[in-house]
């Protein structure tokens, strides 16, 4: 049974996420927050980091996760990334802000289905491929063999959000990922979405949005991508 290394690190919040207000000063205490708040996708890269360390490429091209956000991270706060039975959990003062769940071999996705958005694509730059090392992931894995981070697919599914879905602050929630080839910085990557649900809970409304990612026509990720698109 693989452990998964224990990692701490003061919560960088990014300037690049300040077109979401929730992730400013002002804007997350507007929101009900404590102040600006750490973007999902910045404490998904902390995660990932016992898991690649431990799993290597192989985890990179054909593996997958799952990954729920429970709570906010502000930013400068100490995150711990740990295993515990529930996953891979990132907490700050023992709350429990987020937990992952990953697996080796990741099954094949079912065909799309849902309302068809906007295709777009992507060229695979700094950034993108740089984002999670900005964030203060420093795993030298990606460098080696030449692989683009895990990040990169929440970070494009959260930017067809904010282009598509969304209108003012909204809150990124829950991924599934799931690996399905080798991606390279550098390359354009192709993203077809589809949404798949749209509901409304006691914190906003919600949706759901299954995204194909491919490279010259072969697939290379799926993201089932949730998050609050308006905030109650």
């Amino acid at each position: 049974m693989t452990r998964f290394e224990t990692w701490s690190i003061a919560a960088v919040n990014l300037t690049e996420h300040a077109d979401n207000p929730v992730h400013t000063v002002a804007g997350g205490l507007a929101a009900g927050f404590d102040g600006a708040v750490v973007a999902g996708t910045t404490i998904f890269a902390y995660l990932t980091r016992p898991i690649a360390q431990a799993w290597g490429p192989d985890w990179i091209s054909r593996g997958g996760l799952e990954v729920w956000f429970r709570g906010p991270v502000l930013a400068d706060e100490r995150v711990v990334v740990s295993e515990d039975s529930a996953g891979i959990t990132a907490t700050v003062d023992s709350r429990v802000c987020a937990v992952l769940h990953p697996v080796l071999e990741a099954d094949t996705p079912e065909p799309p289905g849902g309302k068809r958005l906007e295709p777009v694509g992507f060229e695979l730059t700094d950034r993108w491929t740089g984002y999670a090392a900005r964030a203060g992931e420093d795993l030298d894995l990606y460098r080696t063999h030449d692989l683009v981070h895990p990040s990169v697919w929440p970070c494009l599914a959260n930017r067809i959000f904010a282009r598509q879905l969304v209108d003012g602050p909204w809150v990124h929630t829950r991924s599934h990922i799931t690996h399905l080839g080798v991606a390279r910085p550098g390359a354009t990557v192709i993203a077809e979405p589809f949404e798949i649900d749209r509901f409304t809970t006691r914190t906003g409304e919600r949706a759901i949005v299954d995204i194909r990612f491919t490279i010259d026509d072969q697939p290379v990720a799926r993201v089932e991508h949730e998050a609050i698109v308006r905030l109650s």
